[in-house]
């Protein structure tokens, strides 16, 4: 059996702010950002199963994506920890995500990129799977990507 790549898109809006930076994006800003979640393997090999022939069911991996990232973080407000206003933000709203770095796209992606992999890990319907890289668009024509390769 070959190798095989499948992927699936996520959309979710999420707000930030680059607290510090030295342009428009220092300013507390939304964005509607699509994810595409790429999964590598050899698909299963068994008339027993009714998944034969599938690398992962695109089901699994959409709940296993929304239980990782999408459930987190559309909606959210993220922001990096020790920010002006952070604690009071987090204190009146619901859905605050405070992190240890400034959410970049490419600090996001590689955040994502852990958050996939520990869930995976966890998941038994991953067992042959490896996380293979990672798009994120944060607006229709700028996106960072991720690839495991480059991240061993």
């Amino acid at each position: 059996m070959t190798n095989v790549r499948i992927t699936k898109e996520f959309s979710f809006e999420c707000a930030h702010s680059l607290y510090g930076y030295d342009g428009k994006c220092s300013q507390l800003h939304g964005h509607s950002y699509k994810l595409f979640v790429t999964l590598k393997g050899e698909a299963l090999n068994s008339s027993e199963s009714p998944k034969d022939g599938m690398l992962a069911d695109f089901r699994d991996l959409k709940d296993m994506v929304g239980r990782a990232v999408i459930g987190k973080f559309d909606h959210a407000l993220v922001l990096m920890e020790g920010t002006p206003l952070s604690q009071e933000l987090s204190a009146a709203y619901t859905n605050v995500i405070i992190l240890p770095f400034r959410p970049t796209s490419e600090n996001l992606i590689s955040h994502f990129a852990s958050l996939i992999k520990g869930e995976m890990e966890s998941d038994p319907k991953f067992v042959h799977t490896r996380l293979f890289s990672i798009k994120l668009h944060e607006t229709a024509t700028s996106f960072v990507e991720w690839f495991a390769e480059d991240n061993q």
